[in-house]
């Protein structure tokens, strides 16, 4: 009877050092990230509570992350999102989210012109022309992250166009190339 007692007493006590021990804990001031995607109009807002949340915790959302910040920018297309979304991005780098050929490649896929999706190959008609429909539909998809990023975030239609033409001849390009390559055996 005394050793149920004894053990009862023990267990209470043990119940109570947990308790005070995870109380002190949700005192502690170190703050972490909810990872909660960022809201509201402001770009700039976002960005910064979006650093935070990559910061401490929710780098595995980083691509929840740009691809919030991308739509919260569409509320307020102007071409100096471009340069936020750069400094964005070289912190990534910085705080070791991205490479910096990750960082390179994200901005250019949203903000440049060029493709990044069209991989240069010297040997079009043994690498290239094989996967032709396949380097067509990445390019296209990357297409319409361009019309987000130049057009949608950015109001930079005169670079939107120039992409978009590039798309176009390198579809012209790269099928007179196939063809001209001929049956690959």
């Amino acid at each position: 009877m005394k050793t149920t007692m004894k053990m009862k007493l023990t267990a209470i006590a043990t119940v109570a050092a947990m308790a005070t021990s995870l109380a002190a804990c949700s005192n502690s001031p170190a703050k972490t990230a909810s990872c909660s995607l960022p809201e509201g109009p402001n770009l700039e807002q976002a960005i910064s509570q979006a650093r935070f949340d990559l910061e401490t915790g929710c780098e595995h959302e980083f691509d929840a992350y740009f691809q919030r910040l991308l739509s919260i920018a569409e509320g307020d297309p102007k071409k100096e999102n471009k340069a936020s979304f750069s400094d964005f991005l070289l912190w990534s780098n910085d705080a070791g989210l991205l490479s910096k050929r990750q960082a390179r490649e994200t901005y250019n896929r949203y903000f440049g012109v060029k493709y990044v999706s069209l991989v240069s190959d010297y040997s079009v008609c043994s690498q290239t022309c094989p996967q032709q429909s396949d380097v067509m539909r990445k390019m296209n998809r990357e297409l319409g992250d361009k019309e987000q990023g130049l057009l949608k975030v950015s109001a930079d239609r005169i670079n939107y166009t120039r992409a978009s033409n590039l798309y176009q001849e390198t579809e012209l390009v790269l099928e007179a190339t196939c063809e001209a390559c001929g049956p690959l055996e």
